[in-house]
C-alpha cells in the first residue's frame, strides 16, 4: 500500500532546518493517545530546551471546563519528532492520569537506578475491520480456520495486514524508537511488536510512542487498532504485553538466585500486580491459550502457561532475565514497569 510507505518517506525541504514536533500524551481514559503538532525552528537534542505547551483538558476528560488548561512537560524527543509528554495542572501538580510521574520517582530511586533495570516489552494487538469491528481477514459474521498456520505465517490466507505492520516497523525506526522486532501472532489478524531492551522509564516512553505511531498508520489504512486482551471469545488466543525484565544483579554471576528471590516477591504481591496489569485481563488469563489462571501464581522454565517464565538459557547460564506473562495488551507500561522494579528491588515483605 503506497500511502503507508509514503508516511515514512516524508521529509521537509532541504532548504529549511525547521522540524515538526508531535507532542503526544495519554488522555483521560488512560489508554487513548492524544497529540498535536507544532513547528520548531530546528532540531532539538535536549528535552529541557523544548517549549512548554498546554491543551484543553476538558476535551480529553482530564480537567473541568472552568479550569481546562493542562500543561505538558517532556520526557524526550525522538529523532523523528515524537515528543512524549506527561501532563500537569497549571499549578504544577501531576494530573490523576499522569502515571509517568510516579514511575519516574521509582526509577530515580538510588537503589533502582543502581540496578540499571532492563525491559523488553512485547506488545500484542489486533487489527479490526473498521465498520464491523471484526478481525482483519476474517469473513464478516464468520470465522477463519483454527489457529495453527497463522503464527509467524506467510501468505495471503494466513497473514492479514502485513503492509500495516511493516509500515509501522519502519516508521518506528525512523522515529528513533528502540523497536526490536515484529511477528504475526497465533490468532489471525493479530500481530506483535517488541520494544527494547531499554533502560528504566525509557521502555514505557518508547512503547507509548510506538502505540501512537501504530494508531496513525492504521488511521491511514482505514483499520481499527484494538488492544483488547480478549477481542474474540472462544478458542482463540488473547492479546498480552509480556514484560521481560532483568537487573544488573540478575545479569551478573549468581544472578539466577536473585531472579528466584525476585519471582518469590512477585508471587507475594500477585493480586496487587494483577489489579494493575490491564482492564479485562480476567477474560484472557484463563489457564488456557498459553496463560496461567488469573488467580494462580506459578513460574517455570520455558513454561508459557506460567505467570512468570524463565528461559532455558537463563537457567543454563545461571544469570539473565525473566518474563512476566501476566500484563494485558492494554496495560499502562509506566505502571507495569515501575511496579515490577518497586516489588523486586524496593519492597520488603
Amino acid at each position: 500500500m503506497s500511502s503507508l510507505s509514503d508516511l515514512i518517506n516524508l521529509n521537509l525541504s532541504d532548504s529549511t532546518e525547521k522540524i515538526i514536533a508531535e507532542y503526544i500524551w495519554v488522555g483521560g481514559t488512560g489508554m487513548d493517545v492524544r497529540s498535536k503538532a507544532r513547528t520548531l525552528s530546528g532540531p532539538v537534542s535536549d528535552p529541557s530546551k523544548l517549549p512548554k505547551w498546554n491543551y484543553d483538558g476538558s476535551s480529553t476528560g482530564q480537567a473541568p471546563g472552568e479550569d481546562s488548561e493542562s500543561h505538558k512537560l517532556f520526557s524526550g524527543i525522538h529523532s523523528g519528532g515524537a515528543v512524549i509528554c506527561d501532563a500537569y495542572t497549571p499549578a504544577g501538580e501531576p494530573i490523576p492520569t499522569n502515571k509517568r510521574c510516579r514511575a519516574a520517582k521509582i526509577f530515580s530511586h538510588p537503589d533502582v537506578a543502581a540496578e540499571v533495570t532492563w525491559y523488553g516489552l512485547e506488545q500484542e494487538y489486533t487489527l479490526l475491520q473498521k465498520d464491523v469491528k471484526w478481525p482483519l481477514g476474517w469473513p464478516i459474521g464468520g470465522y477463519p480456520g483454527p489457529q495453527g498456520p497463522y503464527y509467524c505465517g506467510a501468505g495471503v490466507d494466513k497473514a492479514f495486514g502485513r503492509d500495516i505492520v511493516d509500515a509501522h516497523y519502519k516508521a518506528c525506526l525512523y522515529a528513533g524508537i528502540n523497536i526490536s522486532g515484529i511477528n504475526g501472532e497465533v490468532m489471525p489478524g493479530q500481530w506483535e511488536f517488541q520494544v527494547g531492551p531499554s533502560v528504566g522509564i525509557s521502555a514505557a516512553d518508547e512503547l507509548w510512542a510506538a502505540r501512537y505511531i501504530l494508531e496513525r498508520i492504521t488511521e491511514v489504512a482505514g483499520v481499527v487498532l484494538s488492544l483488547d486482551p480478549k477481542p474474540i471469545e472462544g478458542d482463540w488466543n488473547g492479546a498480552g504485553a509480556h514484560t521481560n525484565y532483568s537487573t544488573k544483579s540478575m545479569r551478573n554471576e549468581g544472578g539466577y538466585e536473585i531472579i528466584k528471590k525476585a519471582i518469590e516477591k512477585l508471587g507475594l504481591r500477585h493480586k496487587e500486580h494483577i489489579a494493575a496489569y490491564g482492564e479485562g485481563n480476567e477474560r484472557r488469563l484463563t489457564g488456557k491459550h498459553e496463560t496461567a489462571d488469573i488467580n494462580t501464581f506459578k513460574w517455570g522454565v520455558a513454561n508459557r502457561g506460567a505467570s512468570i517464565r524463565v528461559g532455558r538459557d537463563t537457567e543454563k547460564d545461571g544469570k539473565g532475565y525473566f518474563e512476566d506473562r501476566r500484563p494485558a495488551s492494554n496495560m499502562d507500561p509506566y505502571v507495569v514497569t515501575s511496579m515490577i522494579a518497586e516489588t523486586t528491588i524496593l519492597w520488603k515483605p
